[in-house]
């Protein structure tokens, strides 16, 4: 568990560290969802996917807290088919507010390696198929069919379509939403990082490359990241390997995962429903700290 003077422990200035050649790096992760209303509701019902899996690769989670406040509420916490932590909240009445609030402490050991995987994932139907968010529309085909007429391997395919998008999105906040397409939003040319991994992973599965959606924390952002981990053979299991097609760069040690699945839809960190007529107000906050790295 974390406790007050961890979380009042003194920080690095990441950008003055080179994390990448760090054999450990401790990370703090805070991050709060605050829903205000008007006037009482009633059953809610609350899912959060916001706790990372106790192991992603070279990431560890060490301890964790999730609290919730300003009503009492029941949880359950299970892990998904896709390996990911998902806490549902059942609280009969709100009366004005309800807060969630997760800490929790990381450690990346740089030798533990890549996310590795069973062979079959490489087949796997889910990493293979498009979504209704990834289907894909005649301009997206075509731009598989030019990136696929080039010889090269899964990787190099896949840093080549990580550039392309990078090239065909200029980040804007606010045109788009959480259901915005892959076609709508590579025909727009604008939004968000979901946006760019989602048409990301339309072309990888144009191209039979097996990838899947990847949702978390980028130090130095504001809010929460996403991005796309492609699936490649290794010896005789297969690897997830990283690309954020949102900024064209291949993932580092400045990525903390929390959940990986078919696109947003399967990872969103908040979601849920309430009886009531009233509309509810979201708050965020967040905080990714870097307490040591060595």
């Amino acid at each position: 568990m974390l406790d007050q003077q961890l979380r009042n422990a003194p920080v690095l200035d990441h950008h003055s560290v080179d994390l990448d050649a760090a054999d450990r790096v401790t990370y703090l992760l805070e991050q709060s969802f605050r829903y205000d209303y008007p006037e009482p509701v009633q059953g809610l019902r609350h899912r959060l996917v916001v706790l990372p899996p106790a192991r992603h690769g070279d990431q560890h989670l060490r301890a964790h807290r999730l609290d919730v406040h300003g009503a009492p509420a029941r949880r359950l916490t299970r892990r998904d088919t896709r390996g990911n932590t998902v806490v549902r909240f059942r609280a009969e009445r709100v009366e004005h507010s309800v807060q969630f609030r997760v800490g929790a402490l990381l450690e990346r050991v740089r030798t533990d390696g890549v996310v590795r995987l069973p062979a079959d994932a490489l087949t796997d139907p889910r990493l293979l198929r498009p979504t209704r968010l990834t289907a894909p529309d005649i301009r997206l085909r075509d731009l598989a069919s030019d990136l696929g007429r080039s010889q090269a391997t899964p990787l190099e395919l896949a840093d080549r379509i990580c550039q392309t998008v990078y090239s065909a999105i200029t980040y804007q906040y606010g045109v788009t939403s959480i259901a915005t397409t892959a076609a709508e939003a590579l025909e727009r040319g604008r939004g968000v990082c979901q946006d760019s991994a989602h048409i990301m992973l339309a072309l990888c599965h144009l191209l039979a490359l097996p990838a899947r959606y990847a949702s978390g924390h980028l130090l130095g952002q504001g809010g929460t990241h996403a991005w796309v981990e492609v699936v490649i053979p290794h010896t005789d299991q297969a690897a997830a390997i990283p690309f954020d097609p949102c900024n064209g760069v291949p993932t580092s040690a400045r990525y903390l995962t929390v959940a990986t699945g078919r696109d947003y839809a399967d990872v969103a960190p908040t979601s849920g429903s309430y009886l009531g007529t009233t509309r509810g107000r979201l708050t965020t906050n967040r905080r990714v700290a870097v307490l040591a790295a060595a």
